[in-house]
């Protein structure tokens, strides 16, 4: 039997029409152009990255920002919060890898440095320098100012642990400047 206007053909879909088309236009944006526009930043802010990174392994010298927190936690170097001045430097070798770190804080963040790195405020010797010449000239720092007190500390640690040395420039009783080279040697 032909299909007429009462007896449609039984294998024929009946008309799609949606029943609301702004629900269709959510879907679309939730499944697709949203993830899209992650993707997109992900790949901005993963360029970005690269581009620091590549800034900072060819420094040939201090870089004043601060150390990115894995640089930190690696050579046992935990910026205080509130310090000011930041540089670091960063040189690596087959056998031996040494972060070299300066900043400005308050006494106060300074006690809590040395105990954040194990030591203690007390480790401070009057007019010791641990700092090498040789490490202070790699980044152009100088002890020999006329007039300026230095006070400084070694916080000597076993294994694969960096052994750092601090110098503290105390001449400016309120905010003294930290010198601080870390080495850790493979």
């Amino acid at each position: 039997m032909p299909p007429t206007d009462e007896y449609p053909d039984p294998y024929e879909r009946p008309p799609h029409k949606p029943r609301n088309r702004l629900i269709v236009l959510v879907i679309v944006v939730l499944l697709i152009a949203l993830p899209a526009g992650y993707l997109v930043q992900s790949a901005f802010q993963s360029r970005d990255s690269g581009k620091d990174k590549e800034r900072a392994a060819a420094a040939t010298s201090l870089t004043y920002a601060r150390p990115p927190k894995v640089s930190q936690r690696i050579y046992n170097v935990p910026v205080p919060l509130g310090a000011t001045r930041v540089a670091f430097y960063e040189a690596n070798a087959w056998d031996k890898s040494t972060m070299w770190v300066q900043f400005r804080t308050s006494k106060k963040r300074l006690k809590g440095f040395m105990k954040e790195l194990g030591s203690s405020y007390s480790a401070f010797e009057k007019d010791r320098l641990p700092i090498s010449g040789k490490q202070a000239r790699e980044v152009g720092w100088r002890f020999d100012e006329p007039g300026h007190r230095y006070w400084g500390a070694v916080h000597d640690q076993k294994g694969s642990e960096p052994d750092v040395a601090i110098v503290a420039d105390t001449t400016y009783k309120k905010r003294p400047r930290v010198y601080v080279v870390s080495t850790t040697e493979f």
